[in-house]
Parts: C-alpha cells; sequence; structure tokens
C-alpha cells in the first residue's frame, strides 16, 4: 500500500553566506519528511539528491499521484531505510526548481525572478542550507547522510564541515572532483542552452522557454549516465518505427527515439537555469582542492563512518574515483567500507540496483544504529 508525503517548506532565519561572497536572503528550501524521529533523535537519516532529483523521495504526494519518489525502491516502509526505523528527510537542493530557492525565484530587492543574477552557488553552499534545515528539526546528530552522484559530494561535504552532526556518510557512484571530461559534458550541455533561439540570456518567459536546448543538454548528459552495454542490451541497432533506413536525418533507430523521450521528459519538470546553476555547482566541486591538492588532508577533520560504493559500468563517475575517496579515508584512519557492484546500469546503477545495493545499505545502517545504543 502506497504511503502519503506532503512537501514542506522551511525559510533560513538568515541570509545564506555563500563561497562566491555574496549572500541570499530568505532562501526556502522545500524538504519532505517520512517516518517518526526517535525520542533521543538518534535515526534521523539525511538522503541527499543528485543533480535533476528533488525532495521527493518516497511514496507519493496523492493517492492517484502516477509516480512515486525517485528513489522508492530503497525508501519507505520495510525497504532497505525503512521508515519504520528510521525518520527520513530529503530537501530539494538550493538552485532547484522543484521549491527551493534558485534562479527562476523572486529576487527580493526586485520584485522580478534572479534569473542569471542568481549567486554563482557550491555544493558546499548547498550543504550549508541543509545544515540550517536541520538544526530547525531539532536535530543534533544525524545518524546518516546518504547520497549518489551529486548527492554523494554532499555526503561528503558533511562529513567535512559538520563533522559532530553525523554520525556516519554513504557516498554512492561518486568523486571528490568533477574531471575535465564531466565539465566538459557540462559545457556543451549549457551552451546548448544558449543556442535556443528563447534563452535570450535566461530572462526567458514561462511561455517561451529554451525547450529545444535544454532537451539537448539532457539528451547529451543522459548518455553519460548509460553504459555502452546497457545501451546494446536495451536498443541495439534496432530501428524504432520501420524495417529499413530512411536515408534522411530523422529519427531512425531506438536509441534515437529513446534520448528524445528522456529529452522531452526532462523539459516538463526541470528550468534552463537551474540547469547551468547546478552543473557549475558540480564544476566547481574539488575537495582536494581546499586541502593544497591533498585528498587526505581535506578529510582530516571527517570523524564519520563511511560507506563507499561504486558500479563496475560507471564511466562517468567510475570506481577509481571512489578508491581515492576511500584511500584518503583510510590515510586518516577513518572506519571504511568499500564495494564495487558488478552492473550493466553505468552511473545509473545507484537508482536502479535495490537488490544489491538495499541490503548492503540496511545492514550498515542497522549496524550504525545499534552502534550507537550500545
Amino acid at each position: 500500500m502506497e504511503f502519503i508525503v506532503k512537501p514542506q517548506n522551511f525559510q533560513l532565519p538568515e541570509p545564506l553566506a555563500l563561497d562566491c561572497g555574496r549572500t541570499l536572503k530568505g532562501v526556502n528550501i522545500r524538504y519532505e519528511t517520512v517516518g517518526t524521529l526517535a525520542p533521543d533523535r538518534s535515526n534521523a537519516i539525511l538522503i541527499t539528491h543528485a543533480l535533476s532529483g528533488d525532495a521527493h523521495v518516497c511514496g507519493r504526494h496523492t493517492p492517484e499521484d502516477p509516480k512515486p519518489g525517485w528513489w522508492d525502491e530503497m525508501v519507505g516502509p520495510g525497504k532497505a531505510i525503512d521508515t519504520n526505523r528510521y525518520f527520513v528527510i530529503c530537501s530539494n537542493v538550493l538552485g532547484s526548481c522543484a521549491g527551493s530557492t534558485g534562479p527562476r525565484s523572486v529576487n527580493p530587492d526586485t520584485g522580478n525572478p534572479y534569473n542569471l543574477d542568481f549567486p554563482v552557488i557550491t555544493i558546499r553552499d548547498m550543504v550549508r542550507a541543509q545544515r540550517y534545515l536541520i538544526d530547525y528539526l531539532g536535530i543534533e546528530k544525524l545518524l546518516s547522510v546518504v547520497g549518489g552522484s551529486m548527492g554523494g559530494m554532499q555526503a561528503m561535504e558533511w562529513a567535512i564541515n559538520y563533522p559532530d552532526r553525523l554520525d556516519s556518510a554513504v557516498p554512492i557512484a561518486t568523486t571528490s572532483q568533477l574531471s575535465p571530461q564531466s565539465i566538459a559534458f557540462d559545457w556543451v550541455g549549457r551552451e546548448a542552452i544558449k543556442y535556443d533561439p528563447n534563452w535570450n540570456n535566461g530572462n526567458y518567459s514561462a511561455d517561451h522557454v529554451p525547450d529545444r536546448g535544454l532537451a539537448a543538454a539532457r539528451m547529451l548528459a543522459h548518455i553519460t549516465y548509460l553504459s555502452d552495454e546497457s545501451m546494446s542490451l536495451k536498443f541495439g541497432r534496432d530501428l524504432q518505427d520501420a524495417d529499413s533506413y530512411s536515408f534522411d536525418f530523422h529519427r531512425d533507430f531506438a536509441v534515437e527515439s529513446y534520448l528524445e523521450h528522456q529529452g522531452r521528459r526532462f523539459v516538463e519538470r526541470f528550468d534552463a537555469n537551474s540547469y547551468f546553476y547546478i552543473t557549475r555547482a558540480m564544476d566547481y566541486f574539488d575537495l582536494a582542492a581546499r586541502a593544497g591538492g591533498d585528498l587526505a588532508k581535506a578529510f582530516s577533520t571527517a570523524t564519520a563512518a563511511f560507506l563507499v560504493v561504486s558500479f563496475s559500468s560507471d564511466w562517468l563517475f567510475p570506481t577509481v574515483e571512489s578508491r581515492k575517496i576511500v584511500n584518503a579515508l583510510l590515510k586518516n584512519r577513518l572506519n571504511v567500507s568499500f564495494c564495487e557492484i558488478k552492473s550493466a546500469y553505468g552511473h545509473d546503477a545507484f537508482l536502479l540496483e535495490a537488490d544489491v545495493l538495499g541490503p548492503m545499505l540496511r545492514d550498515f545502517l542497522h549496524n550504525r544504529l545499534e552502534g550507537l545504543h550500545g
């Protein structure tokens, strides 16, 4: 039976200082919670989402809602992150378009949307805003911060910047710094949006959004979330609607139709300006750079136990990147568990391999909670 969750809003009590040197006033954070907070407040888990995610991690908003939250296979009553046992929090990141303050929000100083006047943000800025939310919820120490992809970046920022505020961290399918290749993909995606005739330097109207550019950016990015093996298994060289080639430049192949569908779906739920800001935040993510290039030194403030997970076919954030994180944690003599899961799904495996990832995560969280209670 599906359970219903309700979106909530929290406004930061003071302006948020950002890494770029600017401040944001009246910051709103959209969030959802599931489960019951224990009397000693020891069972709270913060789940951090990836680039295109939101606060709706599990359940449905209404009984008629056609689609559950983005990690519904993993989170809920009796599931790997069991909401009968844990109090789960998921908040929409700063800069997004799904309820939290972002570039399409109204600038209180002008009464108009920020658009590209919105300050450039970082992953650490997103975590600063989350920390205010956790304070508001009255939680002194999180049992864990769990996230995949960009969510894993946030989990590591939590461990480094607020070591006394979490017992454990689970970075999944992530990296300690964005690679030049990933930065290049982000750049091309943003350029595709810029070339859309509706772009207007970010000052587009709700009726004339740069939908073609944003769809192209999403199609490009989506390829990086898959693997050659998964695309071959799912599509091969199958044709979509014909038995032979059309000998023109309309879509012939099933994989082309799939990408076009992904682009259309993305435009329906995401904003081009938010895409700019969130991808740039990921571009700037580099934990080692803040410690003179020494990743182990970057983790020197961390005290949390870690579960680090990678996937064998993930070429966006490959296993070698997770191993760098593990080695840096071990140099700090931290409690670290690591697993590379064999999967053909590519980077998206963290969303799709619930049968394998779930038991691992269930056991890790269970052991952390039991350890707190002796």
